[in-house]
């Protein structure tokens, strides 16, 4: 079963016209008449995008069609293209403890609040929150600086610190990244 739907609300002659094209479709198509039931359906649903004749809904994925006549053909592009970016999006966000990372804006999310941050200290946070243990300063630096050498630096405590200073500063969170007697951990 395709987990891609379309969500055609309350625009019916739509819904009739692709609904005799679903079998060609790389989505399923339902019909919704009313806001409560549409935002019951959007809690049971992952993967949807709505299609109406007015913008009249908040934080849903929609496409609006108000200019008339419509190229049919050029719709269900607009829809596999929709499908295409929210695919890409879920797979540019990681979720670590309570915060989101998105790796292309390179931006942790937590509460509305969004964060900046550096690729290495993206990679850093992902690194160690896939350890079940912690992560000693050398493993970072192999692992993450890509560091081969004995040779004795502090370029990951540094990171440590300021990473966990914005943390602090931003977010008030001072246990994000903890250190512990063999290393760092989330």
């Amino acid at each position: 079963m395709n987990n891609q739907i379309v969500i055609v609300y309350q625009f019916n002659v739509f819904y009739k016209i692709i609904k005799e094209l679903e079998e060609y479709l790389n989505f399923n198509v339902i019909e919704v008449l009313d806001e409560k039931i549409l935002k019951n359906k959007a809690k049971d649903i992952e993967n949807f995008i709505i299609v109406s004749k007015v913008k009249n809904l908040e934080n849903f994925d929609q496409i609006i069609l108000e200019h008339y006549p419509i190229n049919i053909f050029k719709i269900i592009e607009k829809l596999n293209i929709e499908f295409l970016k929210k695919r890409f999006s879920g797979q540019s966000q990681i979720v670590v403890k309570n915060y989101t990372i998105n790796l292309n804006s390179r931006e942790i999310n937590f509460k509305n609040k969004k964060l900046k941050l550096t690729e290495k200290e993206v990679q850093t946070i992902i690194y160690l929150s896939k350890q079940l243990k912690p992560v000693s300063s050398h493993e970072l630096q192999n692992n993450v600086w890509m560091y081969q050498s004995d040779l004795e630096t502090h370029t990951v405590e540094t990171h440590i610190y300021r990473l966990r200073k914005k943390f602090q500063n931003f977010f008030n969170d001072n246990k994000f990244i903890i250190s512990e007697k063999n290393g760092y951990k989330i």
